[in-house]
């Protein structure tokens, strides 16, 4: 399916019905504009039951307006957006006990224990949890040894816990998560990524926007990259990284002027940099054929490395590109 500047993956099927029956979130031509702004722009794009989705982009780029639509919190101006089967413009309350979101601004009340939040939390959607069920639940974001600790006195890592205890008091289908790490350490972020994979085994569907490409690239099944209210590159990681990143690089420590000969002599274009041997290629399994020839030439080479584009290589390349198609219109 083919809507604004991407090709994206057949996801979406005839009238905005999900391809197959597993698909928790279908997004169809969905557009939003503020006066003269056109904040999202004519986007589709669908979320699989069980999966993580991750909607990355810029500031600027419309994937907060997109979310807050998928959320309830604004209407769109044109084209749809469906969560589990109901339409979120009109029919949001069918599905509001389904849903769960973590706000990126989230904080805790700052003078009742976790254990008491979770309780109130889950009686503004009428449940009337037990202390057990209260615990239980902070036990799976692992933190019930904190439970009895006043909020304010939680670490950043573990008030983000808390905010997706509160999440999932419903025990959502669909768990929005906006930057769930941001300004955590590297092991709270990386706590927190265990956290995400394990909802992910038990059936949850995982709406996350996140400025961490790398955050992005380990945890997602799927992506949307958006630009300027489009998105403008959609797929797994892997086919992302394969369809826009560059070609891989070897380097070849150590292997001199010698190397370079007879890599030219094999007829790959080669450079070298000090004393190592530089070469780009689109098909990494070619190096045990260069190794034969290397072995044969009588050339040494100390050590060997192979470095691929990252997503976060990949994004900031389709962004400066668009910039640049931008500047020459």
């Amino acid at each position: 399916m083919k809507h604004g500047s991407v090709d994206t993956l057949d996801r979406i099927g005839p009238a905005g019905q999900a391809a197959q029956d597993d698909t928790a979130i279908v997004v169809e031509r969905l557009s939003k504009k503020y006066e003269d702004v056109l904040a999202v722009d004519d986007i589709s794009f669908s979320v699989r039951s069980g999966e993580v989705f991750s909607l990355l982009g810029h500031n600027g780029a419309g994937k907060t307006t997109t979310v807050e639509i998928l959320e309830g919190l604004r209407n769109p101006t044109s084209g749809s957006a469906h969560i589990l089967g109901v339409d979120v413009t009109n029919g949001y309350t069918k599905i509001r006990g389904k849903v769960g979101i973590l706000p990126q601004d989230f904080e805790p009340f700052e003078n009742l224990k976790p254990i008491e939040t979770v309780e109130y939390w889950g009686a503004l959607y009428g449940l009337k949890l037990k202390k057990g069920e209260c615990h239980e639940l902070l036990c799976s974001v692992d933190l019930a040894h904190r439970e009895n600790a006043l909020s304010k006195h939680l670490s950043g890592g573990e008030k983000r816990k808390l905010g997706i205890a509160l999440a999932m008091v419903n025990r959502p289908q669909v768990l929005f998560l906006d930057e769930p790490t941001t300004g955590l350490d590297p092991k709270a972020r990386r706590d927190l990524w265990d956290l995400i994979v394990a909802l992910k085994k038990k059936g949850t569907t995982i709406f996350l926007t996140t400025h961490y490409l790398d955050e992005a690239e380990v945890l997602s099944d799927h992506i949307a990259i958006m630009n300027k209210g489009k998105i403008v590159a959609e797929g797994s990681p892997r086919q992302i990284i394969q369809k826009f990143g560059r070609k891989a690089t070897v380097t070849l420590f150590g292997a001199g002027s010698r190397g370079l000969e007879e890599m030219h002599r094999q007829g790959v274009e080669a450079t070298l940099q000090n004393d190592d041997v530089v070469v780009s290629v689109s098909d990494p399994s070619k190096i045990e054929h260069w190794f034969a020839g290397l072995f044969e030439a009588g050339v040494e080479v100390k050590d060997m490395s192979i470095k691929r584009d990252t997503l976060e290589d990949v994004f900031l390349g389709l962004i400066a590109a668009k910039k640049a198609e931008a500047v020459a219109q």
